[in-house]
């Protein structure tokens, strides 16, 4: 299928783009890597008027590396999944990345494009939200910072307005010694996963869980902050029976979506496994590390 007719603009540079989205408001859209733009245009699941190309702005195509991560937007999936530099300062990440769809989708998509997609399914939500990770957004009323908490508002549905242009995201410093793990499975090797679970633990000195961070992709609108669960570990000694707790602490209340890839209850069984197994990583992963 072809795209509605639509009035394209390269923005040359940030304030160009914000100009832009100011003027046409709820009938833009921002072009970066595409990879979920184009199949909506294609299918007419979204009908711009205006499209914002930003494949220009190079100040967007950086990563610093200070008080923790700074990702700029434009920043391609397969550049943090291949860089040394970002494996060594957020290994969570570098793990998700891996996991979206297929290279060929990792060389053009880009780092802020997936984040304010807002797929509940995705990857990089799920550990912006695990991490606490913050968006930096810009417009012509200046810009602000916004809470992985309170990015995410519904399907495909973030806090951004239509006059704000994502700029950055930034994730806070890795913790010494903690271990991580990134699990999902999906039908086949990059299709949508029907279940996610990204999660990182630290060990104090004596072996005792000090800090737990899990956070689900798959089942809700949103991704989940499996609080409860994090609550269940921390302060405990590891163990095969602390994980079968918290596995069973992090889906309880769920409701995740039926399809026909599988029901409500089989992805909720699905998602609980997957806590398991990656809370038995993440701990070897930080046993290794201390």
């Amino acid at each position: 299928m072809k795209p509605p007719a639509f009035e394209y603009h390269v923005a040359g540079t940030v304030d160009e783009a914000v100009a832009l989205l100011a003027e046409h408001g709820d009938d833009a859209k921002v072009l970066a890597g595409g990879q979920s733009l184009v199949p909506l245009l294609a299918l007419r699941l979204a009908r711009p008027d205006y499209l914002v190309d930003i494949n220009r702005l190079d100040e967007l195509a950086t990563v610093t590396n200070g008080d923790g991560l700074h990702i700029g937007a434009l920043v391609r999936q397969r550049a943090v999944e291949r860089s040394v530099d970002v494996a060594g300062a957020n290994p969570l990440l570098t793990t998700a990345v891996g996991f979206i769809g297929h290279t060929a989708i990792r060389n053009r998509g880009t780092i802020g494009g997936s984040v304010v997609h807002g797929d509940p399914a995705a990857e990089l939500p799920a550990v912006l939200v695990a991490l606490d990770g913050e968006v930096e957004v810009s417009s012509q009323r200046g810009a602000r910072r916004i809470a992985a908490s309170e990015l995410y508002g519904g399907f495909l549905t973030t806090s951004v307005e239509p006059d704000e242009l994502l700029t950055a995201v930034h994730l806070p410093a890795w913790p010494s010694g903690a271990g991580w793990s990134f699990l999902e499975f999906s039908r086949r090797s990059g299709d949508f996963a029907l279940a996610g679970v990204a999660a990182m633990l630290r060990l104090d000195l004596s072996g005792t869980i000090a800090e737990a961070r899990l956070a689900l992709s798959g089942m809700d609108q949103t991704p989940v902050r499996a609080s409860d669960a994090e609550a269940t570990l921390v302060g405990q000694r590891p163990s095969d029976d602390l994980w079968a707790a918290a596995s069973t602490d992090a889906v309880v209340g769920l409701e995740p979506p039926s399809d026909l890839h599988g029901g409500s209850a089989y992805r909720r069984h699905l998602a609980s496994v997957l806590v398991r197994r990656a809370l038995h990583e993440a701990h070897q992963r930080a046993e290794g590390s201390a």
